[in-house]
């Protein structure tokens, strides 16, 4: 008589892939990761992909139109925020530490299809996210060559096409890299992580000269009604808005809470660090160090610049500007040739970031290819260098065409709902792993199951609310795509499915 299939193994669209099978698939030769990555290297890393240009823009433009001064607790909040989701990856990757992220972690706890759409959702991440930064390295490109009397187009004409060259350029360094090991793209982004690091400690030092305690008063300033774009614009607006009909805040405590909303995208990276968990040297330790501190050097370094880029201006006259940034308030204590060192800090901030995502991208198709939601030829590595040379070529191809051909800033909030979404399933997981697996070592456990997670899940999806409709109905279609591909090929192809199916035939008949 066939015994009844355990937890791990149900079936249909809620079918889960066991922890042992991720751990054994990791272990095939042909599909087989090398694992050459320490703590040094996952830190670095995590600093690498959140780290950009965002360092300094993002603060100013919260501290210009949301937050004031209060922009500082904003940071924290946010970090807090991370901090929540990012215990819940560091658990699940002590556990099952094999390649794709919150991809696995969800094939292990809740089932196939959501698999699929969180994979899919961080496809739509890390190929926008890849896409849309590589667009923008080419520009700060030529702003460098600018700021320094050499004029340098962006973009070149072939024929009726304008092909941006930068993003061809960037990506395909990074991805001859990455093709040559996971270890010598590391040490590469490693060293120009350190540059960046230097340029940001730079940047924070010599502000420091120019700081007056008057220009942090008030603190937080008084609550006003937010005008101007998003105001009343239903595909502009955020979606929270659009369907409680409440105001945008500008300013005061909820200003501050809509602060932390911009700002925590500052952060989002850190999950792409735990698709390298395959990579790893004793993942179940260094998967959690590195995450950790990396996050929390990432975290010191967006709060001191905070705190510089508000006590040397008054956000008023932030505001005033019509892009406000750091470079705005050193023009404005008349540091003019700070601007020059920041144009840098913000080209060679992006270089790591497009590497970082570069390697998510590969690593997440490779292993929803693994799993055959995928074609199967996409998941075979290098037999000397065991990387997945096939999917990071494709990889790059792709990017690089999309961010070369088209205007992809648009899409750039895509970005972080696809991020959140998969926080929110990972969150979540923590707590199904729990239950139906408490037999499973965890080097790293997330503390107050299940009031951690949930809280976390909570947060996320907050966040996701205050993206604009707009994006919201862009994620939807993408959605859509996904289950449309899912049943048409991915279904039909599961390597889990078809196990089932042959144990079902070779079951005997009671």
């Amino acid at each position: 008589m066939a015994t009844t299939p355990p937890p791990s193994a149900r079936r249909g669209l809620m079918r889960t892939k066991s922890v042992e099978s991720s751990i054994q698939d990791s272990l095939e030769g042909e599909s087989k990761l090398k694992r050459s990555l320490g703590v040094t290297d996952l830190t670095l890393m995590g600093i690498a992909v959140a780290v950009g240009a965002g360092i300094f823009s993002v603060g100013a433009n919260a501290a210009a139109n949301f937050a004031g001064p209060g922009v500082i607790i904003s940071f924290v909040l946010a970090a807090v925020t991370c901090g929540l989701a990012i215990m819940c990856y560091a658990e699940f990757a002590s556990t099952i530490p094999v390649a794709g992220s919150a991809y696995t972690f969800t094939y292990a706890t809740m089932g196939e299809f959501l698999a699929w759409i969180i994979g899919w959702d961080l496809i739509l991440e890390t190929l926008t996210g890849a896409a849309v930064l590589a667009k923008y390295w080419g520009i700060y490109l030529s702003t460098v060559f600018e700021q320094f009397g050499v004029p340098l187009p962006d973009t070149i004409a072939l024929g009726p096409v304008q092909l941006s060259w930068g993003p061809f350029l960037i990506v395909a360094v990074f991805t001859v890299l990455l093709v040559l090991g996971t270890q010598l793209s590391s040490r590469v982004g490693s060293v120009f992580t350190v540059i960046k690091v230097g340029i940001v400690l730079f940047v924070i030092v010599v502000g420091f000269f120019f700081v007056k305690a008057s220009n942090y008063t008030p603190f937080i300033p008084e609550s006003q009604p937010r005008t101007g774009e998003g105001a009343t614009d239903a595909w502009t607006q955020s979606l929270f808005s659009f369907l409680s009909g409440a105001a945008p805040a500008q300013y005061g405590v909820f200003g501050l809470l809509a602060g932390a909303s911009l700002v925590f995208f500052a952060f989002i990276g850190f999950d792409i660090v735990a698709t390298s968990a395959e990579e790893v040297k004793d993942p179940q330790k260094t998967m959690p160090r590195g995450i950790f501190l990396g996050l929390g050097i990432v975290t010191l370094l967006y709060v001191l610049v905070a705190v510089v880029l508000t006590g040397m201006v008054s956000y008023r006259d932030l505001a005033s500007s019509e892009t406000p940034n750091l470079a705005t308030a050193f023009e404005l204590v008349g540091v003019d040739w700070a601007a020059k060192v920041i144009a840098v800090g913000a080209l060679v901030g992006l270089t790591t970031v497009i590497m970082v995502l570069l390697l998510g991208l590969a690593r997440i198709v490779f292993s929803m290819s693994r799993d055959g939601l995928l074609p199967r030829g996409l998941s075979k590595t290098s037999a000397k260098r065991g990387t997945p040379v096939r999917v990071q070529v494709l990889a790059g191809v792709v990017v690089a065409l999309i961010a070369g051909l088209t205007d992809v800033g648009v899409l750039e909030e895509m970005i972080n709902i696809g991020t959140l979404s998969a926080f929110v399933l990972v969150s979540i997981g923590v707590i199904v792993l729990r239950r139906t697996r408490s037999d499973l070592p965890r080097a790293f456990r997330v503390p107050l199951v299940p009031f951690l997670p949930i809280l976390s899940a909570v947060l996320c999806i907050w966040l996701m609310l205050n993206l604009t409709t707009l994006t919201w109905a862009r994620f939807a279609v993408w959605l859509v795509i996904g289950v449309v591909v899912y049943f048409a090929y991915g279904r039909r192809h599961s390597r889990v499915g078809r196990e089932q199916a042959a144990e079902l035939q070779e079951a005997p008949r009671s």
